[in-house]
């Protein structure tokens, strides 16, 4: 478990959050939830900055499967997104062409709207 601190209001709101919460400290599963298309990204930089990352010490959620087109979120992944403290978003030239993307990308924002989870494009 990874733990952070927030603020009196966020921690008063994060009833509802998918990660454990005890007054100003939230215990999440990962620290980082990486989104990217895969067909452009898995081989190059997501490796290289997944392997950066875990170097650190800092946990990735990251999913390796080649999803197939067409398919809901998984609920794999809503659970992965919902139980890390940042996600890094790696917007490549046909990420937003992808439409699982967009909907992973989509509960990325509800989760960010709701102060549970930072988002850094990258």
């Amino acid at each position: 478990m990874a733990a952070f601190t927030v603020g009196e209001d966020e921690a008063s709101s994060s009833s509802s959050s998918p990660c454990h919460s005890s007054s100003t400290t939230r215990l999440c599963s990962y620290h980082v939830f990486l989104s990217f298309r895969g067909d452009d990204t898995r081989k190059g930089f997501t490796d290289h900055l997944c392997a950066a990352l875990e170097r650190k010490g800092i946990t990735t959620f990251r999913d390796d499967k080649d999803l197939e087109r067409g398919q809901v979120i998984s609920q794999k992944l809503i659970n992965g997104i919902q139980d890390s403290m940042f996600a890094i978003t790696i917007l490549s030239s046909d990420y937003a062409s992808s439409t699982w993307c967009l909907d992973e990308l989509q509960m990325i924002m509800e989760c960010s709207s709701n102060n549970n989870l930072q988002v850094l494009p990258v």
